[in-house]
């Protein structure tokens, strides 16, 4: 029996410490945005790890993926998959035009609604609400209404 003393010892604190870590993913996946005008995307979760990317898009969407202290292990519109430190990156909604040809920005939610402006893919704007497959899309101060499905960022993480 004493000898399982210590087994049981080893057991209670591996699933100890376990639990920070899962506690620590709960939450995600999620959305986020890059908060910052310059933000590296590092291939593992500390200052020490290389740079893999520097990003220069304040508001370019991202997924949250997996969290670790500070750092969050994020997927880009690319698919690109790196760790940022979470000062980086905010909580506010965002979203990049994807697809080909110019997406048709709209007064209303509805396709035939008054036509505001056209938008090239890779525009990135802020995401407002999203019903029935439209999404409110502020690029730079212009707002309208823009196609779900033309819009990363959007529905569930």
């Amino acid at each position: 029996m004493v000898a399982l003393r210590p087994r049981l010892v080893l057991a209670l604190a591996l699933c100890c410490a376990a639990m920070p870590a899962r506690a620590e993913d709960e939450g995600v996946p999620y959305w986020a945005s890059i908060d910052a005008d310059v933000a590296n995307m590092r291939v593992g979760p500390g200052d020490s790890y290389r740079i893999s990317w520097v990003y220069r898009r304040p508001h370019l969407p991202v997924r949250v993926l997996r969290r670790e202290g500070p750092w969050r292990l994020i997927e880009d519109p690319a698919g690109d998959k790196g760790w940022m430190r979470d000062l980086l990156l905010s909580r506010q909604r965002a979203a990049i035009v994807t697809g080909k040809g110019a997406a048709e920005m709209r007064a209303e939610p509805k396709a035939d609604s008054h036509l505001q402006w056209r938008v090239e893919p890779g525009v990135v704007g802020l995401l407002g609400e999203c019903e029935a497959g439209w999404c409110q899309f502020d690029a730079d101060g212009h707002k309208a209404f823009a196609p779900a499905d033309r819009l990363w960022g959007t529905g569930n993480p």
